[in-house]
């Protein structure tokens, strides 16, 4: 049973999610098992970011506590969070 959880966790990745609402185009930060598309079906939303507002909002308990668990960073989000 450990090994089957672990193996899951590892297939998991933090990733932008595009979304949209009347001509504002915002990204949900989420963590979606890597074999998915990225608008599919998500496990969590650890944070947004509006490009038109350059507003950027992460929850850094729940993105360290997914990392701790195996979950690997995209290379935009990576991006968002050095920034």
């Amino acid at each position: 049973m450990i090994l089957v959880k672990l193996i899951w966790y590892f297939m998991l990745k933090i990733r932008l999610s595009k979304s949209k609402s009347k001509n504002n185009l915002y990204y949900k930060i989420v963590v979606i098992d890597s074999r998915k598309s990225k608008n599919s079906k998500f496990i969590e939303k650890v944070g947004f970011f509006n490009e038109k507002n350059k507003l950027l909002y992460i929850n850094n308990n729940r993105v360290f506590f997914w990392i701790k668990n195996g979950a690997k960073l995209s290379d935009k989000v990576k991006y968002l969070i050095n920034k």
